[in-house]
């Protein structure tokens, strides 16, 4: 188990990495996101995970169940295991957030620099 005390605005802020896990435990983890414009999470359902991501910069759409809705610095998104969801960078600079899985999503040391890498590693992971 990791124990973690620190800024997580500023890792978010400084964060340039689609995805880079900070800190897992048995029952939860901590990753940073960094969307560019226009980009996004990308539509997905976690069946037994619950998410809560916190927006630190930018702003964008955050997509639960079909329903879309605008937020911003500060925000904070909770998903609740089975919502469908995304998370859509609408703005024209990056979009920096830190999220929170329960439990676990991604392993540790996970790192993808950008989407692309992400969804590849995802779907090798599924093969």
């Amino acid at each position: 188990m990791a124990a973690y005390a620190g800024s997580i605005r500023k890792l978010a802020k400084n964060n340039g990495d689609f995805r880079r896990e900070i800190v897992t435990n048995k029952h939860s983890q901590v990753v940073l996101m960094c969307l560019r414009p226009g980009e996004d999470i990308g539509e997905e359902t976690h069946a037994d995970v619950d998410q809560v991501l916190i927006l630190v910069e930018g702003e964008g759409a955050a997509v639960l169940d079909g329903g879309r809705r605008e937020v911003e610095k500060g925000s904070m998104v909770v998903v609740p295991a089975g919502t469908r969801h995304n998370l859509i960078n609408t703005g024209d600079e990056p979009l920096h957030l830190y999220t929170i899985y329960a439990p676990p999503q991604h392993a540790p040391g996970t790192v993808h620099a950008t989407r692309a890498e992400a969804m590849a590693a995802e779907a090798a992971h599924e093969a």
